[in-house]
């Protein structure tokens, strides 16, 4: 089963925070200029990644800017109605 995706936005800080899965021990690298990826120290999994400046980074959007990272996401959905299964489908 996928990691939930959880996401926070601290306006003072103007920072992005987003994290795949529970809370994990991580260690942050910076990609590119003010954008964050957090790796587990032990099997280098990206755990999350942060956006500084974010308002900065978005705030006259022309273009899309791409970020150094790939990924599946999965929608979960009910298979049949009162079966409690659940199936995933949609890839982004």
């Amino acid at each position: 089963m996928g990691k939930k995706l959880r996401m926070s936005y601290d306006k003072e800080g103007d920072v992005l925070d987003v994290a795949l899965g529970d809370p994990s021990p991580a260690i942050s690298e910076e990609v590119e200029n003010d954008f964050f990826i957090r790796r587990h120290p032990v099997s280098g999994e990206i755990v999350g990644f942060s956006i500084l400046n974010f308002e900065k980074w978005f705030q006259e959007v022309r273009e899309y800017k791409t970020l150094p990272l790939e990924g599946q996401f999965f929608e979960n959905v009910q298979v049949e109605e009162g079966s409690g299964q659940n199936a995933q489908r949609g890839r982004v």
